[in-house]
Formats: structure tokens, C-alpha cells, sequence
């Protein structure tokens, strides 16, 4: 497997090479020279697949010999040993649970994956692998928890203060060991300039040995198409087309969506749907992104200002507005509408949905409205009772928390106080 920069596709990258950097040098992201499509009797017969073999049968065409076979093996088996469970509401509305893993979040598909092929690139090196990872809220907690006690990795989670919930804060803040919280008085697209800044300073990329955790590598990205194939595994019905609503904030899980479609997956379309942060469905709707800081809402984890993985969308179109739009449909909603998505779906279905899921929800129904035709897949990204307060107030019910969360409540928070400033930043990070 060879990469490029989407800045640059003249020079090619290896495998190790782009999951240990992160980012090119020149700030773009690394892109698969070449996507592979799976056989068509690979998907004829998914049936007969499990989680873990779909997982590696998608490793091995990307991948090819880079790892060896029975190290490709037990690296898929290891990032999918929890389910991804298709729930069907109606005929035509599914919901795919992604919260089965240790931080009850889909990006644990990605964090497991990432931390043992990192592992096994690592091993060897004498000097510490350093991975920097900026979270609006469950990006941090999958890390965290994927990379604990990694031999030969210590990690640098940044996080926007008082703009996570309680209980996420605490999946970040009370590990400890090899994990390191620095608690960022700004927001998450603060957060995630730091970590871009640090990784284009040479001083700091001689002294130490830096990688990236967030879905800006291109070892998060990959694992993310797994659950996809493992969704259109489940629905009963093969013969009616199939979109996917994906509550989307830094467009890592709709990308990673985008790339199963390349790699073969019979979809139909792809609808984009996020909070007030609406730049990608601005950009389709009118040809023009336009990106801007980020608002606060309830769906925390979908308040990006400015997507790092449109970059990778625009390449995989070749900036090509009017082909992209034929494919992803983007919807935005306020959180008075989330709120409504959130009431409607138990009312109506008796599921609990978090808020990202509720907007995942609610771009789907609209898009129904248009394309009446098709059933639709929505990605419940995270457990409802990581937004207890919200959800809890919307239904008018308890939500039960499950006890590896529930734990966490009672921890003490360790978190390292961080301005914006890269100077001070840089400076702690040199000292680390």
C-alpha cells in the first residue's frame, strides 16, 4: 500500500510511514494511491462473512503485503471484537449501533485498529511514539482507552473546557499511566490547530516523535469502512436502495463510508447531517465552503468549524462539487430540532437515541421526503447516556448508564491546564 499527500500526488508514502507522521509535511492528508474493489461475490456472499473476517478481507485488499498475514489477522479480529448491531424502527429505517465498544463510541472501531497496527510499527524504536489527538468529546475516550498501557506510546489528548459532557470528560481525564488530558481554554477547532501546528514545528518534530490519533490518520480511517459492509451484512432486505446518514462533525465516518463505496459496497447515496456546524451541507448545497469557528450544541462531537476530511472528500471527487453532491446530500438542524428527533424516535419506536444519532435521524426523514424509494441506515455514533442530561430531559425517562461508564463518574479528574497559544503548547511539549 502506497499513500499521497492531497496536496501532492507526485510523491508516494508507505504505509508506516503516513500512520506514524499523521500528516505530510505539507500539511495535506495521506490518501491511498489506489482503491481496490472487493470481488463482487465478496459481496454476493456476505453472509457468510463475521465482523472480523469482513474487517479483514477490506484490510488485506488495502493493505496487501505490507503485514504479514497472520499479523493482519489478529489486528482485525482485535479492532472488531465488539458488535456493530443493524436495528431495524421500520421497513425502511435502521439504525447501526456503534457504541458496543469500551467508550460506548464508534471511533473505538478506529482507536483499537490504529493503536495495534501502531504497536506493531513501533516495536523496535528506542524512543517513545508521542501521539497528539484533539477531541470534541469521544475521540479522546476511544484513544485513550485503545492506547492504554501500549508499550512504547504515551498519549496527549486536548479537549475544549466545559464543552464536553461530564461523563466524557472523565473517560479522558482519569486513566492515567500513558495518557495525558490537557484541559483547552477555546474550542475544538483550537484544539485541533495546536495539534497541527505541533506537527508542521521542526523543532519539535526533531526532539520528539510525533503521530496523530485523530481521524486526520489514515490508520483511524480505514477501520471505519469495516462497520459499513457489516451494516448492509444485516438488512434483510438487499434489493432496495440503501443510504447511510451519518451525523458528522470532522467527516472522518463519511469519508471512511465514501471509501467502502469505492471499495464496492452497493449504496445508493451517502447524506451528511450535522448540527448548526454546517459547512459541508452549505458546500453542497451551493459549490461554495465556506468554513468558520465553530458553534456549541448539543451534539458536541459534530462541532467543527472546519472539517479536516473534506480535504480527502474534495480528492476523492477531484474538487468536483457538481459529482460530490450527486452522491451526498447534506441536512443541518438546531438543537431545538435535535431535541424533537431525540422525543420522536421514542415516542414513536421506543429506541433511545443520542442527540448525533437524532440528527442522523432527522436528515434521513427529509431525505425520505424526496426519495421515498429507499430504506436508510443511521449511525448511532455514541450511547445515549453519555448525553444523560439531554436525552433524560427530552424523553422524560431514565437512561441507564452501563457500569463501565458509570465507574468513571466517581474518578478524579487529572487535567493539565493549556491557553491556545502554541508558544505555551510548544513549550510544554518540549519538556514532556
Amino acid at each position: 500500500m502506497q499513500l499521497y499527500s492531497t496536496k501532492d500526488k507526485s510523491t508516494l508514502f508507505s504505509l508506516k510511514t503516513a500512520v506514524m507522521k499523521g500528516l505530510p509535511d505539507d500539511n495535506g492528508l495521506f490518501m491511498p494511491s489506489e482503491i481496490p474493489a472487493l470481488p463482487q461475490t465478496f459481496f454476493q456472499n456476505i453472509a457468510q462473512y463475521s465482523f472480523s473476517a469482513i474487517a479483514y478481507e477490506v484490510c488485506k485488499a488495502l493493505i496487501g503485503e505490507v503485514i504479514p498475514d497472520s499479523k493482519l489477522k489478529q489486528i482485525a479480529e482485535h479492532a472488531v471484537n465488539f458488535p456493530a448491531p443493524v436495528v431495524t424502527l421500520d421497513e425502511q429505517t435502521h439504525i447501526l449501533e456503534l457504541f458496543h465498544g469500551p467508550s460506548l463510541a464508534f471511533k473505538d472501531f478506529g482507536a483499537r485498529f490504529m493503536a495495534q497496527l501502531m504497536g506493531h510499527f513501533n516495536e523496535g524504536e528506542d524512543k517513545e511514539l508521542t501521539i497528539l489527538v484533539a477531541t470534541s468529546g469521544d475521540t479522546g475516550g476511544a484513544v485513550a482507552a485503545g492506547f492504554y498501557k501500549t508499550p512504547g506510546i504515551r498519549v496527549v489528548i486536548l479537549y475544549p473546557s466545559a464543552k464536553v459532557s461530564h461523563l466524557q470528560e472523565k473517560q479522558l481525564t482519569t486513566l492515567g499511566h500513558n495518557i495525558t488530558a490537557l484541559e483547552v481554554d477555546g474550542t475544538f477547532d483550537d484544539c485541533q490547530a495546536l495539534v497541527k501546528q505541533a506537527f508542521l514545528d521542526k523543532d519539535l518534530t526533531k526532539r520528539q516523535r510525533l503521530s496523530s490519533a485523530n481521524s486526520i490518520n489514515i490508520a483511524r480511517l480505514i477501520p471505519q469502512s469495516f462497520y459499513y459492509i457489516e451494516a448492509y451484512k444485516q438488512l434483510k432486505d438487499k434489493q432496495t436502495p440503501v443510504v447511510f446518514s451519518v451525523p458528522s462533525g470532522n467527516f472522518g465516518n463519511l469519508t471512511a463510508g465514501l471509501l467502502a463505496m469505492k471499495m464496492g459496497l452497493p449504496v445508493h447515496g451517502f447524506i451528511a447531517a450535522t448540527n448548526a456546524n454546517d459547512v459541508v451541507p452549505e458546500y453542497l448545497a451551493t459549490g461554495e465552503y465556506k468554513p468558520r469557528p465553530s458553534t456549541r450544541t448539543l451534539s458536541n462531537a459534530m462541532d467543527v468549524g472546519n472539517p479536516s476530511n473534506f480535504a480527502r472528500m474534495l480528492d476523492l471527487y477531484s474538487s468536483t462539487w457538481n459529482i460530490m453532491k450527486e452522491d451526498i446530500t447534506g441536512y443541518a438542524y438546531t438543537d431545538a430540532e435535535t431535541c424533537v428527533g431525540v422525543k420522536e424516535v421514542f415516542d414513536k419506536y421506543q429506541y433511545v437515541i443520542d442527540p448525533h444519532g437524532a440528527v442522523g435521524y432527522l436528515a434521513f426523514k427529509d431525505y425520505q421526503k424526496e426519495n421515498p424509494n429507499v430504506q436508510g441506515v443511521i449511525l448511532e455514533t455514541a450511547h445515549p447516556s453519555k448525553f444523560i442530561d439531554t436525552v433524560e430531559e427530552t424523553i422524560g425517562q431514565k437512561v441507564e448508564i452501563p457500569e463501565r461508564l458509570a465507574i468513571l463518574a466517581d474518578k478524579k479528574k487529572e487535567a493539565i491546564q493549556m491557553g491556545t497559544d502554541f508558544a505555551g503548547f510548544k513549550e510544554w511539549l518540549m519538556g514532556f
